[in-house]
């Protein structure tokens, strides 16, 4: 059951859950049966004067806002670009992380079997509704097989309304994250910057409308250039 929540405040189960995550480092919240493929292309290399030769600089800074509710989010050690990860946008057209180019992205893996994910999606949808901008995106990626019958269900049982309805009935973007030994199971996030690539990620869930996470996406977030 869901825990009643304050305005302006996590959950208590939530943060309690976030905690446990945090003790854990990372360890996954919720093991999935994964299917024999992913969705993704060869990873796109990182190495000196690539898209992602100043991401390590990004990383270093966030390390210290990586505490809290969000102390199991884990700088990666070599930031990179990811395979291709195909979903379906709103609109049911197929979707890539390389479409969101020049937006800072906290991607998230979601179910609604997974009981931590329906705990923590009020809190991603909070953020998003906060934070969200044209420069900063929680992409929360329904993997339930089927129908969309039971993901919109509940996003609207629970009055999700400001995060993109992003579907992967595949598991295919599981997978993809699986094999970079980034996905152990459910919930999965990674934290991406404005040039898709990844520079933090972690396993099981987190109170993201605390103030430690509205921090963290703060850092991440490149100051908008001043008007000429």
């Amino acid at each position: 059951m869901t825990v009643e929540k304050k305005p302006g405040r996590p959950a208590v189960k939530l943060i309690a859950l976030a905690a446990l995550a945090g003790t854990l480092a990372g360890a996954a919240a919720v093991y999935v049966i994964a299917s024999g493929s992913g969705n993704g292309g060869a990873t796109v290399a990182a190495g000196k004067g690539g898209q992602c030769a100043m991401a390590g600089e990004t990383a270093a800074a966030l390390t210290p806002f990586l505490t809290g509710q969000v102390a199991a989010m884990r700088a990666v050690d070599a930031p990179r670009p990811l395979p291709q990860l195909s979903f379906n946008g709103p609109d049911g057209k197929p979707r890539a992380i390389a479409d969101f180019a020049g937006k800072t992205l906290l991607v998230n893996l979601w179910a609604t079997w997974c009981v931590p994910c329906r705990e923590e999606m009020p809190a991603l949808n909070a953020l998003q509704k906060e934070l969200g901008s044209d420069r900063f995106e929680v992409v929360a990626i329904n993997i339930d097989t089927g129908a969309d019958d039971k993901p919109k269900a509940f996003l609207d049982e629970t009055a999700v309304h400001d995060l993109g309805y992003y579907r992967d009935s595949s598991m295919g973007v599981f997978n993809t994250l699986k094999a970079e030994g980034l996905a152990f199971g459910l919930p999965v996030t990674l934290l991406m910057d404005d040039k898709g690539c990844l520079v933090s990620a972690m396993n099981g869930p987190a109170a993201w409308d605390s103030d430690d996470a509205k921090a963290l996406i703060r850092a991440a977030v490149p100051k908008a250039e001043p008007a000429s």
